[in-house]
């Protein structure tokens, strides 16, 4: 990356996969580096390069000393590059899923850019269901960071052995088969009231928060501490159950690109 920004000068900004990465996404960059230069400024394109002119430069954050665009501007630079629309959404559900930006700095990114490519990322952030889920999970994954737990998986189907569903997890362990249900209304699933019967019938361990408590734990230590100890409480218990319950879980892709 540095030979990139040697070659395209002092003013260029590193886009894409690359920035993304520079600012703690778990992806693997893609090469050649995306460089974001002045419409001044006429480069041919490298072997380590793809220099792309744009009008409006955004601020660089500095990373090892080497100039990256702002999350926002780098996943909307993704998006639109994005050579079909499971992996546009991808790259929007890592950011938000990881706490980088908010739903309402893409949109706001993707009003101020280049409208060339824009179609289909507007149609993505317009998805209020999906975008609601993504940004639930970043906010719910912030939560879990204060957990002495392993990692979950995010946004599972869980089925029974003959591969009937028996209902859907926002966060699992698969270890011990917990389950954790963020409720919430205005997305599509099930009765927020019964949705765990199932998996308790079948001997999942279940924890259920309400979509205001997972939100209000941000700025309310005493909140973020009872979801802790619920979870970990409840992950102890399943551990002790002496057998993991006879389910299989299938990822989302989108919800677990990250």
């Amino acid at each position: 990356m540095r030979s990139a920004v040697d070659y395209a000068g002092k003013d260029s900004v590193i886009t894409g996969e690359d920035a993304l990465a520079a600012h703690g996404l778990a992806l693997v960059p893609q090469h050649p580096v995306r460089l974001l230069v002045p419409t001044s400024k006429r480069l041919s394109p490298r072997e380590f390069v793809v220099p792309e002119r744009s009008v409006r430069l955004p601020r660089p954050v500095f990373v090892d000393e080497l100039p990256f665009a702002p999350v926002a501007r780098a996943a909307i630079d993704v998006a639109r590059a994005a050579p079909d629309v499971m992996a546009l959404r991808s790259v929007l559900a890592m950011v938000l899923h990881d706490g980088l930006c908010t739903p309402t700095e893409l949109s706001d990114e993707l009003d101020a850019g280049n409208q060339r490519g824009s179609a289909a990322v507007r149609a993505a952030l317009r998805d209020s269901d999906l975008l609601a889920a993504m940004f639930l999970h970043a906010q719910a994954n912030q939560v879990l960071n204060a957990a002495p737990l392993p990692k979950p998986r995010w946004h599972v189907t869980i089925t029974d052995h003959k591969r009937q569903v028996l209902g859907y997890a926002d966060a699992w362990w698969d270890e011990v088969g917990l389950a954790w249900q963020i409720e919430r209304t205005g997305l599509a699933g099930d009765s927020p009231a019964h949705r765990h019967l199932p998996l308790t019938a079948a001997g999942v361990t279940v924890v259920r928060t309400s979509s205001e408590q997972v939100l209000g734990a941000e700025n309310d230590a005493e909140v973020k501490g009872r979801i802790v100890r619920a979870l970990a409480s409840a992950f102890l218990t399943a551990a002790r159950c002496g057998g993991r319950p006879n389910v299989q879980a299938t990822s989302d892709a989108v919800s677990n690109a990250a």
